[in-house]
């Protein structure tokens, strides 16, 4: 059985890159989708809700909510953002696409979720038109 949770943050980003638009510095209201694999318990879940909430939301809000995810190569934008005073800003390992942001969030449901539960898939959107998914 499997159990999905969406759960909302706001991010900036730019694709290091990218041919059009989106190689500027911008934002989104990202839709994170975590989809989690399980035996149903006592009480017929997979897991309650409020736990994905509060185990993928509570990471998500600390990371990302309202910061910059930058992949480690855009030293132009990390050292930019640098000299903003407050400023918070998330380095990813690769690029951060939509792709890449469900992957890596995909790798942190594996730490955050209880062990009874796998996290079995991760949808990002973008915007409310396109979205990418990431499988284990």
């Amino acid at each position: 059985m499997t159990c999905t949770r969406a759960l909302h943050f706001c991010a900036g980003h730019r694709v290091l890159g990218h041919e059009g638009k989106c190689a500027q510095p911008h934002g989104h209201q990202y839709k994170a989708e975590v989809t989690v694999r399980g035996a149903l318990d006592a009480i017929g879940r997979v897991i309650d809700f409020s736990c994905i909430k509060d185990c993928i939301g509570a990471w998500i809000d600390a990371n990302w909510d309202h910061a910059f995810i930058v992949g480690m190569e855009d030293h132009e934008l990390l050292d930019a953002l640098g000299r903003v005073d407050g400023s918070r800003v998330f380095t990813m390992p690769h690029n951060p696409t939509a792709e890449n942001i469900a992957d890596f969030l995909l790798s942190v449901c594996m730490h955050e979720l209880p062990s009874n539960v796998r996290a079995d898939h991760v949808r990002v959107w973008e915007t409310p038109n396109c979205y990418a998914d990431a499988y284990r």
